[in-house]
């Protein structure tokens, strides 16, 4: 089993601001040795002619054509807003000049 030390388990609970007893130390420790060690045999896996991914499962957007279209209610949508300028929906600014 690969060997971590109290020491860098607590530098890195430093680094993440947490505050660990000496017990969770030793149990984290513990638990990360375990980590790598699994990781070490996942190295050990053949992936020459695996292609990369970032998901177990594809995710395609489904997007639909973006199309100019005139509502004959325009003006009880834009009197729906709680703030309008003439035919526009006003905002508040987002963006300093």
């Amino acid at each position: 089993m690969t060997r971590i030390s109290k020491e860098e388990v607590k530098k890195v609970a430093q680094l993440a601001r947490l505050e660990l007893n000496e017990d969770e130390i030793n149990n984290h420790a513990e638990q990360l040795a375990k980590i790598l060690d699994y990781i070490k045999q996942l190295d050990q896996i053949n992936t020459e002619n695996i292609p990369c991914t970032t998901r177990a499962i594809e995710v395609i957007n489904v997007l639909r054509k973006d199309e100019r279209r005139n509502y004959i209610n325009s003006e009880d949508l834009l009197d729906l807003a709680p703030s309008r300028e003439d035919n526009f929906f006003k905002v508040p600014k987002i963006i300093s000049e």
